[in-house]
């Protein structure tokens, strides 16, 4: 099918709703529009990588937020309540670190070389 692509990420957070918006509102400055008390989304581009390195991958699909500025992301995620899953490091193309939000979902961050 031709044009066919994912452009919707949707990340579990029924356990911690509320603490995981405020998060992501906190350590990225996102704004959420609203969809009933239970829902709230973020819209933007989204690309896809697959991991072919079986020491790397994850047994869930690993979302990839890319910034200007790794250090400030890093200490805003921190300051914000992530748990830090993997520090900053670098890799063919750039540098980044991973962390689990309130929901428990493992999200990277990166900024290219």
């Amino acid at each position: 099918m031709s044009g066919a692509h994912i452009d919707y990420v949707e990340l579990p957070s029924a356990s911690a709703h509320e603490l995981t918006r405020a998060f992501y509102q906190k350590a990225f400055g996102w704004t959420f529009a609203d969809y009933g008390p239970t829902y709230s989304a973020v819209e933007g581009a989204v690309s896809v990588g697959l991991q072919g390195d079986p020491d790397e991958a994850l047994s869930a699909p690993l979302p990839v937020v890319r910034v200007d500025d790794l250090d400030a992301a890093f200490d805003a995620v921190t300051k914000a309540g992530g748990h830090i899953a993997k520090p900053i490091f670098a890799f063919p193309g750039g540098r980044r670190f991973h962390f689990i939000d309130p929901g428990g979902n493992e999200i990277a961050v990166w900024v290219a070389a």
